[in-house]
């Protein structure tokens, strides 16, 4: 498709959001559990129910932020990759006009103000680029379906449903492990690639495709650096609630580790961003956990951050997507049929 020149484009980047400081904790939480892609009960019971979690919650998650100064990192990083983002596109499409925006999902800028922002802007051509390398129904779904209650201005747009196996989002991950390796020297390690959990009911009943594509980003990156198939493991972070989740989790695998005799390299595969399940939970808890049970070395991989390679994805992706139309992966996005995934509906609605 001959791409025109001369435009006005924006680019949306999704991403969960994180409170600024202590105060904006509680209402970022309530945010998060209100969301029916989080909790699936019917709104007044849903709203109840976020209300009384967050509150309880609160002075944990409070203290948890202090650990990084009180608020989330995760702005301020987003910021910087937006930044980058819009120049690397703009050196691509020197002759039109690129901004980028930023949709926060459950915090500041939340979606209904970038909207009002994007709108202003004026755009005719929209990419919806979530900063979330595999799609499920928790993330990239939610922040769509927000985005399109709230967008009502100009501009046609097209959607980035996935990038789990995108070429410089490997190379960028494979480049934290391989720096992590060369720390580790000639100690034996594990490289477990750590992913945020989702209930395994998720992938059961609403056909979501986040684990198969976990898998995938994993068995490139492992592809990438060389890894034997036994010198590494995925593994799940963060449950919450009584359900059964994805696993075996982070603690789990850290244990096996210490019974192998062999140290770990932990490596966030599904957060492109440091935040509180990097900077704490990962860097702080799991480290605590690896040292109680004798782990010989606890070594944890970056989140890819500025790194060239990725930010080189997210605007090869954003002009990919504007040669196109509706919904799409960049690089390979689900093998199966999962019934969630857009790009699939999109394609069967057709």
């Amino acid at each position: 498709m001959t791409v025109p020149a001369g435009r006005r484009i924006a680019v949306v980047l999704f991403n969960l959001g994180g409170p600024d400081d202590q105060a904006s904790v509680r209402p970022f939480l309530f945010n998060l559990f209100s969301d029916p892609a989080i909790i699936g009960l019917p709104a007044p019971f849903r709203t109840l129910l976020a209300g009384l979690i967050s509150s309880r919650r609160e002075k944990a998650a409070q203290a948890n932020y202090a650990l990084m100064g009180g608020g989330s990192p995760l702005l301020p990083e987003t910021r910087r990759q937006a930044a980058a983002l819009e120049q690397a596109v703009a050196g691509l499409l020197p002759d039109d006009e690129v901004r980028a925006f930023i949709a926060m999902r459950y915090w500041s800028p939340l979606s209904e103000e970038t909207a009002v922002d994007v709108a202003a802007f004026g755009p005719d051509e929209i990419v919806l680029l979530p900063l979330y390398p595999q799609f499920s129904t928790t993330t990239t779904e939610s922040s769509l379906k927000r985005w399109a209650e709230v967008y009502a201005g100009s501009g046609v747009s097209r959607t980035v449903c996935c990038y789990p196996e995108a070429a410089g989002w490997i190379e960028a991950q494979a480049a934290g492990v391989r720096d992590r390796l060369a720390e580790a020297a000639d100690r034996p390690v594990r490289v477990l690639f750590s992913a945020h959990g989702i209930p395994e009911s998720l992938i059961a009943k609403k056909g979501d495709p986040y684990q198969e594509q976990i898998e995938s980003t994993c068995a490139a990156i492992a592809a990438r650096v060389g890894l034997a198939d036994d010198a590494w493991a995925i593994c799940y972070q963060s449950r919450v609630g009584p359900m059964k989740w994805l696993g075996p989790s982070t603690s789990e695998a850290i244990a096996q580790a210490g019974r192998d005799g062999v140290g770990v390299v932990v490596t966030p595969v599904a957060f492109v961003s440091e935040h509180i399940e990097t900077l704490v939970e990962l860097d702080i808890e799991y480290a605590e956990l690896a040292h109680s049970l004798g782990v010989a070395r606890y070594l944890r991989a970056p989140a890819v951050g500025l790194a060239a390679p990725f930010i080189e994805t997210l605007a090869r992706a954003t002009v990919e997507a504007l040669g196109r139309g509706g919904v799409a992966p960049f690089g390979p996005g689900c093998r199966g049929g999962w019934k969630a995934c857009p790009h699939r509906k999109e394609r069967e609605a057709a």
